[in-house]
């Protein structure tokens, strides 16, 4: 079940690339692996929709069908 609405996954997606541009030109040594699996995890979240986080809150973006 999606529990994001599409601005918040576009601004995941976003908060992704740019994980992965500070991780590639700006850090090194341990901080970039976190970089990369930052970007990743809203990599993923942004593409299905679903954060488990969200869920865990009870936390809904995305608007509910009456």
């Amino acid at each position: 079940m999606k529990n994001e609405s599409s601005l918040d996954r576009y601004l995941r997606f976003i908060f992704a690339v740019v994980s992965f541009f500070i991780g590639f030109f700006y850090l090194k040594n341990v901080w970039q692996y976190v970089a990369y699996i930052i970007g990743l995890i809203f990599i993923i979240t942004s593409f299905t929709g679903f954060c488990g986080i969200y869920k865990l809150l009870g936390i809904y973006t995305i608007k509910k069908k009456k």
